[in-house]
């Protein structure tokens, strides 16, 4: 069977995990900023996004190491592995768990960027050279499911912090 099926299965993937990030990231920053205007919220949501970025990335971790289950040996990771740049560069979004990472979101947007280009690139090809309409179609679903992964994991992220802090204040009362 031909390679190209299976790299275009690996970056639907990608996609799926990390795409939707940079839009949930402008999101973010735009209501954080907006409710701290207002007073009304007293930290600042962007600082949730890398974490939100790493733990996605825990996610599609989750996915590989499932999907090579029950052989983890280094000969099948490479049988199964067709774009490995693009899969260490989406497990390097781990990183984004140091504490020195994780104060500059805008990194975690610059690692994302990488995944988002593929949904641009195939848009502008689809305008400007007429390509198979299918891909973009499966760019912009599988895009969608990658801004509810971002989100709900944004969501996660922010509700934990709220009950821990919520918590940690009733002790030291």
């Amino acid at each position: 069977m031909d390679d190209s099926f299976f790299i275009y299965i690996e970056r639907l993937e990608l996609l799926a995990f990390f795409s939707g990030y940079p839009l949930i990231y402008f999101i973010v920053r735009l209501l954080g900023t907006y409710f701290q205007k207002k007073g009304s919220i007293k930290i600042k949501l962007v600082s949730f996004a890398p974490v939100t970025y790493a733990l996605v990335g825990i996610l599609y971790l989750g996915l590989q190491l499932k999907n090579l289950y029950p052989d983890y040996s280094f000969e099948n990771i490479q049988l199964a592995t067709q774009n490995p740049y693009l899969k260490i560069w989406a497990l390097l979004s781990l990183v984004f768990f140091i504490p020195a990472l994780a104060k500059r979101p805008v990194l975690s947007l610059l690692h994302s960027l990488v995944f988002f280009y593929f949904i641009v690139r195939d848009i502008f090809e689809e305008f400007f050279f007429h390509t198979d309409n299918n891909i973009l179609q499966n760019d912009m679903h599988i895009y969608t499911r990658s801004l509810l992964v971002n989100l709900g994991a944004f969501i996660f992220i922010f509700l934990f912090y709220s009950i821990y802090s919520f918590i940690s204040s009733k002790k030291a009362r």
